[in-house]
């Protein structure tokens, strides 16, 4: 399972995360979101991580050209954008990116089927509270493409990961206080994502 640890707001935290193993870090660059983090700080973030650590932005109010220009400023690989902006606004961004869906019910979940996205519970302040989705939604339905977000914590996985997700995105599930991760439950978090959970898994041989 890919792992991205989201609301990255200082340099030891995000070096943390990648030498436990994390495949992203995330940037929030919501005004609204206590984990707010400037381009110019990302940017001196993201200069310093390893190569192959992908480096994502989370946006809500910016416009297709401030996305782009925050992403090539800060050095991101991808912006993660919630669907609710619609079609024509994706349609003018020039950064890859990812579609976040806030779901507030099961069907949500068949949004965009066949693409990799991000499913989040449905939250006012776009995600970052703890919010968790019914995992019982996910019984049946194909999770391959699926990165799974909202209220994540270690103890959760060994239900998660028998589900085949794709990834999962923490962020206050690995904190001790908003936008300051915690050093031993960032570590067990990715350790037990990244476990190979052989028969449970219904991916195994």
């Amino acid at each position: 399972m890919k792992v991205k640890i989201c609301g990255i707001t200082n340099l030891s935290d995000a070096l943390r995360a990648c030498e436990a193993g994390a495949d992203a870090i995330g940037f929030v660059f919501y005004g609204k979101s206590p984990r707010l983090i400037t381009p110019q700080t990302a940017l001196s973030i993201s200069e310093k991580l390893p190569p192959f650590v992908k480096k994502t932005g989370l946006f809500v109010e910016q416009t297709p050209n401030e996305i782009d220009e925050i992403c090539s400023f800060a050095k991101l690989d991808l912006a993660q954008i919630h669907t609710e902006a619609g079609d024509s606004f994706l349609a003018r961004l020039k950064t890859p990116f990812l579609k976040v869906v806030r779901a507030r019910k099961r069907e949500d979940l068949e949004r965009f089927k066949g693409e990799y996205r991000l499913i989040d519970a449905f939250t006012e302040s776009y995600g970052g509270d703890g919010k968790r989705l019914p995992i019982e939604w996910f019984n049946g339905a194909d999770c391959s493409k699926i990165i799974l977000a909202g209220g994540l914590k270690t103890e959760l996985l060994s239900a998660i990961k028998p589900l085949g997700f794709y990834g999962a995105d923490v962020s206050s599930g690995v904190e001790k206080t908003k936008g300051i991760k915690d050093p031993a439950l960032l570590a067990e978090f990715i350790k037990a994502a990244k476990r190979d959970w052989g028969k449970q898994s219904r991916w195994s041989g």
